[in-house]
């Protein structure tokens, strides 16, 4: 039985009394906001409990501590995600800025074709080959030309090392979602961190591994310099530079030493306290495969390494001591226990004058300066505009062939879909499954229950039954059943309507369309699928800096490597399993109706839904159908969905486009794209 598309029946769709403006009640009769977070919390939490088991194992003895850090090192290189190749540098110093005792050179190299970064590289004065630092900035905007970098920098070359400091992505010089005229698009660095994250994510990339490639660029810059002994060099990184800074560690052995000062990386204990951190951080999958905060410090073990913080830093003071010890007991079974240290100072985040004097005398100490020490004394920072590299102030506008991320995600995504196969319907569906597998791990086979609730009369004579659906192993879906009026035939179809902004403002919204199914002799089921509706986190844990209003649950699942997207396609299943085992709708066509949030889920289950019926599974339900279940339960006839991106290539054409991680899928790009999922539905999908 098709469904004949609604026609405006004029004065018969009254709107509701003023009445009707009442707040909607919930069906969760707990604080709801917090079931998500809660659950994905858990998900964390469990996924690293056999992690800490193994790691104990593994530092009994020096043999299982080398292999569990070879083992971090192969599992950081599978989630960073594929890197460029080595292309020529085209390295040169555009400007000298000398100083008493060291001279500053501007520099500009392409970490990848058409790609320019700019740094500032400090060269002592005298002969002979010196020990080097890479410095790797942090958040602030100015980046190379921060103050607390530029004066430990300055403190590094008066010990006598030749430091480059590089402008990371999106920071100083190298803004890359900007108009024209070089003007921002958005409102700093950390939002497009995040944004260019997602957008490598569509296409299998992540930005720390376009991030760390810049750095690994970099040194390759740094020790072929004449003055530079490649054997001596060091690394030192503060906040968001010494995540950059672990991630090199784990990466490139030309490494020697390193100091980690406001060391920030996504773990259980800082998932759980402070949530998701920048783009630049986050790595998709990072859970699944078990690395934690500690586990970037054991990769670069024996090597000489020291970790800088803050007593009163918002980076949890007792989860870095708790990862310094593990470092501690790693180094003491690979016989170096001296080659690991930690210096607290009673500050907050950042690398301050005690902190830096701390890791100038590490990197001193383990990377051979001969000459005397160096206290820090009056040295002043330059103006930003004295060391800056391009004419310009921005990489974007000073090359007129300049290559940015975005530009770049974007080609790639183009080139993917020149590429990309004609799928048929069965041969997308097997694409799609597999795509979603890792989130539909769910309890296919299992149980399910419907736990019925109130039943909420609103004015105009619509009685909806509250219903809780329950999986085993996932939140329950607050959901809402709305029967043909009593003395009315049965149902003869059945609306399933996920709403974007929650069943609460459909009942609000849309009261005469709901009034028009029933007459029509439609069952309707509202339900707010996880993380909408009543399950929405609350704003005050997605910062908008963000540019996503539930940024929080989508990097946890991300982290989960269960995108949100494809866990929200396993609760439609959830309910089409629930309808399967209804003797009042398993024969029922379905339309399936979505909006916004809810649009890209509803054309994934659509082709997924023969799947569905797969698995057994047991269901406890009211009206449960008599004998066993059919073989094949209600069919998705059709699907009628609005809003939404068009693609996923879409967050690519609009790069300081919101609300992108609701639809990361990684690696999407590289296999299908939504308007595949159009044409495989067909007919199926009302205009």
């Amino acid at each position: 039985m098709s469904f004949r598309p609604l026609a405006l029946l004029g004065g018969l769709l009254l709107a509701l009394p003023a009445a009707a403006q009442a707040p909607i009640p919930p069906v969760i009769d707990w604080k709801a906001p917090a079931t998500l977070p809660t659950y994905l919390l858990q998900q964390v939490h469990a996924q690293y409990a056999p992690r800490r088991a193994a790691l104990d194992r593994a530092l009994a003895s020096a043999a299982g501590t080398a292999a569990y850090r070879d083992s971090v090192r192969a599992r950081f290189r599978r989630v960073l995600g594929p890197l460029p190749t080595r292309t020529p540098l085209r390295a040169r110093v555009v400007g000298t800025v000398p100083q008493a005792g060291f001279r500053i050179e501007k520099v500009i190299y392409e970490s990848q074709p058409r790609h320019h970064v700019t740094a500032n590289l400090y060269v002592p004065e005298g002969g002979g080959r010196r020990p080097a630092a890479l410095l790797l900035c942090g958040h602030e905007q100015a980046s190379k030309a921060t103050p607390s970098y530029q004066l430990t920098a300055r403190l590094l070359a008066r010990n006598g090392f030749v430091v480059l400091v590089v402008d990371p992505v999106s920071q100083g010089e190298r803004m890359q979602l900007v108009d024209g005229s070089g003007k921002p698009l958005t409102r700093g660095g950390t939002t497009e961190h995040t944004l260019l994250n997602a957008q490598a994510n569509l296409l299998g990339r992540t930005l720390p591994a376009e991030e760390l490639w810049d750095n690994v660029r970099g040194l390759d810059y740094l020790l072929a310099r004449p003055e530079v002994d490649a054997a001596r060099a060091g690394c030192l990184g503060n906040s968001g530079g010494a995540t950059q800074t672990a991630y090199l560690l784990a990466y490139d052995d030309r490494v020697r030493a390193a100091a980690l000062c406001s060391y920030v990386a996504a773990g259980e204990r800082n998932l759980t306290l402070t949530g998701p951190a920048d783009g630049c951080v986050m790595l998709p999958g990072a859970g699944a495969a078990g690395l934690d905060v500690a586990d970037w410090l054991l990769a670069f073990a024996p090597k000489p390494l020291l970790l800088l913080t803050g007593r009163y830093d918002f980076v949890d003071q007792t989860d870095m001591a708790a990862a310094h010890a593990d470092a501690r007991r790693a180094y003491a079974a690979l016989g170096a226990a001296d080659q690991t240290d930690s210096f607290t100072y009673d500050d907050g985040h950042g690398i301050s004058a005690p902190k830096r004097a701390a890791a100038v005398a590490w990197l001193r100490r383990w990377l051979g300066a001969t000459a005397p020490p160096v206290a820090e004394g009056t040295d002043q920072p330059l103006p930003e505009a004295t060391l800056r590299c391009t004419t310009t102030g921005q990489v974007a506008t000073a090359f007129k062939d300049e290559q940015s991320l975005a530009a770049g995600h974007l080609a790639e995504a183009r080139r993917l879909a020149q590429a990309r196969p004609a799928y048929s319907p069965e041969g997308l569906a097997r694409v799609v499954s597999r795509q979603l597998a890792p989130a539909m791990r769910g309890p296919q086979a299992g149980s399910m229950s419907v736990v019925p609730g109130d039943t909420l009369r609103l004015p105009g004579g619509l009685a909806w039954q509250n219903l809780l659906l329950r999986r085993d192993g996932e939140p329950p879906l607050p959901a809402r059943l709305l029967l043909p009026a009593p003395g009315a035939p049965a149902p003869t179809r059945f609306v399933l309507w996920l709403p974007g902004q929650g069943t609460a403002a459909v009942l609000r919204d849309s009261a005469a369309r709901l009034a028009a199914y029933q007459r029509q002799g439609a069952a309707v089921l509202l339900a707010d699928l996880r993380g909408l509706g009543e399950t929405a986190d609350l704003p005050a844990f997605n910062d908008p800096k963000y540019y996503n209003q539930e940024y929080r649950p989508a990097l946890l699942a991300l982290h989960l490597g269960r995108p949100l997207l494809a866990q929200r396609v396993l609760d439609v299943t959830t309910i089409l399993t629930l309808l399967r085992n209804d003797a009042r709708f398993w024969q029922l066509p379905i339309l399936l109706r979505a909006e916004g949030r809810t649009a890209l889920v509803a054309l994934h289950a659509a082709l997924l839904s023969p799947q569905v019926y797969k698995q057994p599974v047991t269901v406890t339900y009211d009206a449960a159908p008599a004998g066993p279940p059919p073989v094949r339960g209600p069919e998705i006839e059709q699907v009628q969905v609005s809003g939404g991106p068009p693609s996923f290539q879409y967050y690519l054409d609009n790069p300081a486009a919101k609300d992108a991680y609701s639809d990361v899928l990684p690696g999407v790009l590289r296999t299908y794209d939504v308007p595949d999922l159009r044409r495989a539905l067909g007919a199926r999908l009302l205009p």
